[in-house]
């Protein structure tokens, strides 16, 4: 769906992805945008020149990746990301649970889930060891979603684009009340992980990031197109 405009004079943004277990039915997210900047904050010509260049780094690797894609179904243009964070690893904290179906298992699939991310070259390191004092990211867990989806994750950026922290919502039960095994939470994590790191879906259905999850692993599509991402600056392109 269209952006929704905030009431001011909040600057932030707020964006919530929703996403069905592997081989499931469809998903969907909602998205909360900022109100438009006022004719002030316009771009100035070198800012307008760099964000061009942009928009053309953005369709020459239109064939490689889904960036392009993603901006064209986003509504506001925008380029959302994680600073560099290799020397300051962003904090990650697993929230404790009495969810029916919960396994410490759960756990390490999901940190199999971000080394595989890592592994892809991502300039974000991730500190699993946070705590509920200084998490930027945190995981919580329900038994079953009400709608067709095993995992939630909510965004919240900057006004500039820069993400400032996530929740992801996974459950420990597919929407057909089927308990889910470690290797499902595996891949429903690696999906909102894709998210957290700033990607939308993809229209590919061999893509991990498609909305129904078709494939168990990242594509090469994947990879690209978050690499690609971190070599852009954050924020509107237009």
């Amino acid at each position: 769906p269209a952006p929704r405009p905030l009431a001011p004079p909040e600057p932030d943004v707020i964006v919530t992805h929703t996403d069905p277990p592997a081989a499931s039915s469809s998903s969907q997210g909602t998205a909360t945008a900022a109100p438009s900047p006022a004719s002030p904050n316009q771009p100035n010509y070198m800012e307008a020149l760099a964000r061009s260049e942009t928009r053309r780094r953005i369709r020459a690797n239109a064939g490689s990746t889904y960036l392009n894609d993603m901006l064209a179904a986003s509504g506001d243009s925008m380029l959302r990301r994680w600073d560099n964070r290799i020397s300051s690893p962003v904090r990650v904290w697993f929230a404790p649970t009495y969810a029916a179906n919960f396994q410490p298992a759960f756990l390490d699939a999901i940190r199999r889930a971000f080394a595989l991310w890592s592994a892809a070259g991502v300039p974000v390191q991730f500190d699993l060891s946070g705590d509920s004092s200084n998490a930027e990211v945190v995981f919580r867990w329900k038994p079953q979603f009400e709608i067709e989806r095993s995992g939630q994750t909510d965004l919240h950026w900057d006004q500039d684009g820069h993400i400032q922290s996530a929740v992801v919502t996974l459950a420990t039960f597919d929407p057909k009340g089927r308990a889910m095994d470690v290797d499902d939470v595996r891949v429903v994590a690696e999906h909102e992980i894709g998210h957290v790191l700033g990607l939308d879906h993809s229209p590919d259905s061999t893509d991990l990031m498609f909305p129904t999850a078709k494939v168990r692993e990242l594509s090469d599509r994947d990879v690209r197109t978050v690499l690609l991402l971190y070599q852009l600056t954050p924020g509107s392109i237009r």
